[in-house]
């Protein structure tokens, strides 16, 4: 069922203008714009790709992007599917095995985060990442095609490909720090009791996403660096939470975010 559905979305993008990719792109809230710097893009709404459902979070646009960026062909998503939406885990990560299916052997994944460790503005790189969705997008039938049974989740999150990141970031200016996301369904922000078991078990962000398409990037052979912009403190350690915060501070830190995703494709 789940490889049918590869292949007839895979199928629909091939008939208007997708072709070959090196990276797949999966670009959080707020972080969507760097999409728009694609040279010589196809596009396509998520409302008209086969079984893509459609984007309604604020920040996301709903737009798969195809074309060069960085001297690197791309396929971008301009917003994410959630779980906490009331998709499947599979719905959530199958754009990860379209883009695989194009031939992407990388995925470059980014989100907006709530930092444990790291204040607001913190460009964070993944080191690793905690799973607490209580859900796994490799749960059924396994698709032999992509990747084994049992995937190895040692390096979830590319060793080399952090260490360029760094080196490219420091050329640019530009300060990061490397942390452990930590990935909860949603939709709640977390308790402050529950951001305290988060900081005791290792974590420096948490958030709604990402886990789910880098766990089967990994099932299907793909390098990944994943990117955190951390948008707001992790509950009780902030008055309030509230969406509007995190698209604002993505907003005022987008520029470098840009600069440093286009600066890592060249590099890599």
């Amino acid at each position: 069922m789940v490889s049918n559905q590869i292949k007839e979305t895979v199928e629909y993008l091939k008939s208007v203008g997708f072709g070959q990719a090196d990276f797949g792109l999966i670009l959080g809230s707020g972080l969507g714009d760097l999409a728009n710097e694609i040279e010589n893009p196809v596009v396509a709404d998520y409302a008209d790709i086969p079984n893509f459902p459609s984007s309604k979070v604020a920040g996301h646009a709903g737009k798969l992007v195809y074309g060069d960026l960085a001297g690197k062909k791309v396929i971008a998503m301009q917003g994410r599917f959630h779980y906490y939406e009331g998709h499947s885990m599979q719905t959530v990560t199958l754009p990860v095995r379209v883009m695989k299916s194009f031939g992407a052997d990388s995925l470059i994944v980014t989100n907006a985060a709530g930092g444990i460790n790291f204040g607001p503005g913190t460009l964070m790189l993944i080191n690793d990442h905690i799973n607490y969705t209580f859900d796994n997008p490799l749960i059924g039938e396994n698709l032999d095609e992509f990747g084994p049974r049992f995937p190895d989740m040692s390096e979830a999150y590319n060793k080399n490909y952090r260490e360029i990141a760094q080196k490219v970031a420091a050329d640019n200016g530009i300060k990061t720090e490397e942390g452990v996301y930590m990935g909860f369904s949603g939709p709640t922000y977390e308790t402050p009791a529950e951001i305290r078991f988060a900081k005791t078990i290792g974590a420096d962000a948490v958030g709604m996403s990402t886990v789910p398409e880098v766990i089967v990037a990994n099932h299907s052979g793909m390098k990944v660096l994943g990117i955190s912009a951390i948008t707001n403190h992790a509950a009780g350690q902030q008055a309030e939470l509230n969406h509007a915060e995190v698209v604002e501070v993505t907003t005022r830190i987008k520029a470098d975010f840009q600069e440093l995703v286009k600066s890592i494709l060249a590099a890599l």
